[in-house]
């Protein structure tokens, strides 16, 4: 064998090895590496954040709480006598009762149905509609985008709840399903303004990437580069803003069934009890803190998982 065989057969052989010396896989030889994703990366974070699973947890409890309350409260919520009025922790309910003799646990557990209908749905329609304008206003850009951008201004510019407290006093019915439509109606035709600025700057920055230039030199459309190729690539800011909208639609929900114009009786609203809660509060006050707390706690909890979804998709924090 040749000097120039042995020096090829021995680059051959250490080529084949680890960087420790140990002979390779086939996947360490001559396999690039697969780029990670930005997603990849998230999630990657994500599951180091010990914040993103506190919150996940409890959304998930408030959820299964929404779906089958009577797991979590085996009493009736509308089983009341005044013979429990104010009566302490008996029978199953651990929180005593109110002052109409209700179980004050199984009216808050009973509470989260309502509100966490409100919220998703309210984010729901809130998501169509500012991805709708977002899309519209970031895509076309000139005069579409000057006249849409004016009308987030101004949509913006009226208050949330003085403008559904207007709204909503229009509402004659006190039929529960009425009352919820046109709560989320109203929370979500006010509150999607926010989310539409982030989708468009979303689609303003990746209407110029390169994939888009390919897309459009192919001879796809405007509808299919929009919806094909933009749209996924501007979801993330979008749902974690809806996501952190979700509980602000639940706060906005609850206040508004505190102050007697949002969701009526035969439903069962946090914002109803802490109203009831508060004229009755001399006489106990856990009627009060209990549907204080799990309004308080639903809230942070989509608060805190918007807030850690956001910081593993932002860029600027890696």
């Amino acid at each position: 064998m040749s000097d120039f065989e042995t020096v090829a057969a021995s680059e051959n052989q250490a080529a084949r090895r680890g960087p420790s010396g140990e002979p390779g896989t086939p996947s360490q030889v001559g396999t690039p590496q697969k780029p990670r994703s930005l997603a990849g990366d998230a999630w990657r974070d994500l599951r180091r954040n010990p914040i993103f699973w506190i919150s996940l947890t409890l959304v998930a409890i408030i959820t299964l709480m929404a779906i089958l309350p009577g797991v979590f409260a085996p009493n009736d919520p509308r089983d009341c006598m005044l013979s429990r009025q104010n009566a302490g922790p008996s029978g199953g309910a651990i929180f005593g009762y109110d002052f109409q003799g209700c179980d004050t646990y199984a009216r808050a557990v009973y509470g989260t149905r309502a509100s966490l209908v409100v919220g998703a749905l309210s984010a729901a329609i809130t998501g169509v509609i500012a991805l709708t304008v977002g899309m519209l206003a970031g895509y076309f850009g000139g005069w579409v985008d000057a006249v849409l951008s004016r009308v987030i201004d101004i949509v913006l510019g009226i208050p949330l709840l003085l403008a559904a407290i207007v709204l909503l006093k229009r509402v004659s019915s006190d039929s529960s399903a009425a009352r919820i439509t046109a709560v989320v109606f109203v929370l979500a035709i006010l509150g999607w303004t926010t989310a539409a600025r982030v989708v468009r700057s979303s689609v303003i920055t990746a209407k110029g990437q390169d994939y888009v230039a390919a897309a459009r030199m192919l001879g796809a459309g405007n509808g299919r580069i929009m919806w094909r190729h933009i749209l996924p690539n501007s979801l993330a800011p979008a749902i974690v803003v809806l996501t952190i909208a979700l509980g602000s639609f639940i706060a906005a929900e609850a206040t508004l069934s505190f102050l007697g114009i949002g969701l009526k009786a035969p439903t069962i609203s946090w914002g109803q009890d802490i109203d009831t809660g508060r004229v009755h509060m001399r006489e106990s006050a856990t009627p009060l803190v209990v549907p204080s707390v799990f309004l308080a706690l639903t809230v942070l909890a989509f608060i805190m998982l918007g807030d850690a979804i956001r910081d593993a998709f932002d860029p600027k924090l890696r």
